[in-house]
C-alpha cells in the first residue's frame, strides 16, 4: 500500500518564496522612488549657490506647484506622505527578510570569512538605521518642526541653511550622513538591479555596478557641496 507523501510543507515553502521575492520587490521599488526624490531634492539643495533670492524662490514655488486646484502647499504633503508611505514599505520590508534570514541559519558560523562583500554590503543594514534616525533630525531641523540650531527665525529657508551648516558639528552629521547615504545606494541599486531582473549577463552586471557607484557618488558629492561651502563661507 503506498503511502501519501504530504505536501503542506512544500506548499508553505513556495509560498514563502514567493513572499520573500514580493518583499525584495517592494524593497527594490520602493528605492527607486527614493532615489528619484533624492535627486531632486539635490538639485534644489544646489540652488543654494545662486544665492539668497533663487533659493528663497525656488522653495516657495514648490509650495505654489498645482494651485489652484490644490492648496498652497498641498502638493508638497502629497509628496511627503507618498514618501512617508515608502520609507515604511521599506524598512517594513527590509525587517522581515532581515529576520527571515536570521531564522534560515539557526547555526552560527564557527569562523566568519569574507567572500567578496563590499563595505557597502556589510554596512547595509546599520547604514540604513543610521539614515532612519538622519531623517528624523533632518524633518525635525528643516520641515516639520523648523528647529534651528542658532535660534535665529525659521520662516527664511535660505538664513536656516545657512544658520545650520555654519556649525561645524551639524555639516560634520550631514556629511557623515550622505556617506552613509552613499554606501547604501552603492549595494541597493545593485540589489535592486538584480531584484528586477537587470543583472542576466556580465555586462549587465557591470553596467548594474558602474550605475550604482555613479549615482551614489553623485548624490553623496551633491549633497555635501552646499555644506561644505556654508562653512567655508563661500554660502553665506
Amino acid at each position: 500500500m503506498a503511502t501519501q507523501i504530504p505536501s503542506r510543507p512544500l506548499v508553505t515553502g513556495a509560498r514563502s518564496t514567493r513572499s520573500t521575492i514580493a518583499l525584495k520587490m517592494l524593497m527594490a521599488v520602493s528605492g527607486i522612488v527614493f532615489i528619484g526624490f533624492v535627486l531632486l531634492h539635490m538639485y534644489g539643495n544646489l540652488k543654494a549657490f545662486a544665492g539668497h533670492d533663487a533659493f528663497n524662490e525656488y522653495a516657495e514655488h514648490l509650495r505654489e506647484i498645482g494651485e489652484p486646484l490644490l492648496p498652497h502647499g498641498g502638493l508638497l504633503w502629497i509628496t511627503r506622505v507618498g514618501l512617508i508611505v515608502a520609507l515604511a514599505v521599506h524598512v517594513y520590508a527590509a525587517v522581515v527578510l532581515w529576520r527571515r534570514a536570521g531564522r534560515a541559519r539557526t547555526v552560527k558560523y564557527v569562523v566568519k570569512k569574507s567572500t567578496g562583500a563590499t563595505f557597502a554590503s556589510r554596512m547595509m543594514r546599520w547604514g540604513g538605521v543610521t539614515i532612519l534616525v538622519f531623517l528624523v533630525w533632518h524633518l525635525l531641523n528643516f520641515t516639520i518642526g523648523k528647529v534651528n540650531p542658532q535660534g535665529g527665525p525659521t520662516d527664511d529657508p535660505y538664513d536656516l541653511l545657512v544658520d545650520t551648516f555654519d556649525l561645524w558639528w551639524m555639516t560634520l552629521i550631514y556629511l557623515v550622513a550622505m556617506a552613509m547615504l552613499g554606501a547604501h545606494l552603492h549595494h541597493g541599486i545593485w540589489s535592486a538591479a538584480q531584484t528586477l531582473g537587470l543583472t542576466n549577463n556580465a555586462r549587465a552586471r557591470r553596467n548594474a555596478k558602474v550605475l550604482g557607484l555613479s549615482l551614489a557618488l553623485i548624490i553623496t558629492i551633491g549633497f555635501s557641496l552646499v555644506p561644505v561651502f556654508v562653512l567655508a563661507g563661500v554660502i553665506d
